[in-house]
């Protein structure tokens, strides 16, 4: 029901039905204006009945959601008419179509034009012009191929901009169901958000000083109390990652799960958007750094992940209070093997065209600092 409340291509629907029995309309009008220089009438009579019957059902089909779907609706509606554009034979001879007879479809074959490009965008609405081009030049012949230069013009040019108005309009809607949904979930959270500050996260904070204070077993339960309040402020502050488009991701939404009891993670307020494929390199970069820091630190070290959006580049910076070491003994690492350094972090950040600058001295800590192009 919500996909349906924000589909931006049924205006575009209903438009081509009216078109539809509209330009059966003229076809039947053309008819009758023709009607003494017509060889066979009943022919006409049937061939006008045919596309009167196609008319109703087409159009019953594109106003439902099951013919909008599905393009195998519209595949038809190409077929059928062609199919109708060749019954005109009912009607006059093949010479006198090409002696300079009209095609009593008229205008009514642009229908499945239409309908490929709203169903299929740019590239459905070139090949249903394509079509119909063609059979309109069959029946006419080579030789009259400058008369109907006019017709396939109109047809190509329907065929472009119709199709590509529906794929804007189509990527239009996607993003405001992202939007739609994006803000529902954010409502949500933030509801749910008031509700587990007001009690479990207190609860939580009064077990976790009462376990400190106390001491002996109930530091274990007091550190428990405090993983799960950490989680719980993390779950309460995560925010969607993923755009409309899909190719775009927010970095902050990304970094945000990352956070501990240990690890702070502090994001811009606005998102901080990447193509996905760099995102996801730049946050495996940063667990890398983060396991660098639980193994080598010490038990004791916190360690703070902080993200700046430059305008023309990100920098992520992760810093510990740990241990520290010498820019030597990371160099010695790497030649010794351990390739978490040079490959997971400096290799990943290196193959997006980004910088790593490292920081460290013994009971200094390490800072790393990663920067990539927007």
């Amino acid at each position: 029901m919500e996909r349906e409340t924000v589909d931006l291509l049924q205006p575009l629907w209903r438009a081509l039905v009216v078109f539809r029995i509209i330009t059966w309309g003229f076809a039947c009008f053309g008819v009758w204006t023709r009607w003494d220089g017509i060889v066979r009438p009943t022919g006409a009579l049937l061939q006008l009945a045919v596309m009167g019957i196609w008319t109703l059902i087409s159009s019953l089909g594109y106003s439902r959601r099951w013919g909008r779907r599905n393009t195998r609706l519209a595949f038809a509606d190409l077929i059928i008419t062609v199919g109708c554009m060749y019954a005109t034979l009912w009607a006059q001879p093949l010479i006198d179509i090409r002696g300079g007879a009209s095609v009593l479809t008229s205008v009514w074959v642009a229908g499945p034009v239409l309908a490929l490009a709203i169903s299929r965008g740019r590239d459905g609405g070139l090949l249903g012009a394509a079509t119909i081009s063609l059979a309109l030049l069959s029946l006419r012949g080579v030789d009259n191929a400058s008369k109907i230069l006019s017709n396939v013009q109109l047809l190509l040019v329907a065929g472009l901009v119709v199709g590509y108005a529906a794929s804007t309009m189509r990527r239009a809607g996607d993003r405001l169901r992202s939007a739609i949904a994006a803000e529902s979930a954010t409502a949500e959270r933030l509801r749910l958000s008031r509700s587990i500050h007001d009690g479990v996260l207190q609860v939580l904070a009064q077990v976790q000083r009462r376990g400190t204070a106390i001491g002996g077993d109930a530091l274990e339960l007091a550190h428990l109390a405090a993983e799960q309040e950490v989680a719980l402020r993390t779950l309460m502050s995560t925010r969607p990652a993923v755009l409309a488009d899909g190719d775009r991701v927010d970095l902050c939404g990304l970094l945000l799960p990352l956070a501990t009891t240990k690890v702070d993670v502090v994001v811009p307020a606005a998102q901080v958007l990447l193509p996905a494929a760099t995102a996801d390199e730049l946050v495996a970069a940063v667990k890398e750094a983060l396991s660098n820091v639980s193994k080598h630190a010490g038990p004791d070290a916190r360690c703070w992940v902080a993200v700046e959006d430059l305008g023309e580049e990100v920098v992520v910076s992760i810093r510990d209070d740990g241990l520290g070491t010498t820019p030597a003994r990371l160099e010695q690492a790497r030649v010794d093997g351990h390739l978490g350094v040079s490959q997971s972090i400096r290799g990943r950040i290196a193959d997006l065209g980004g910088t790593v600058a490292v920081r460290t001295a013994p009971g200094e800590g390490t800072e790393w600092e990663l920067k990539v192009a927007v």
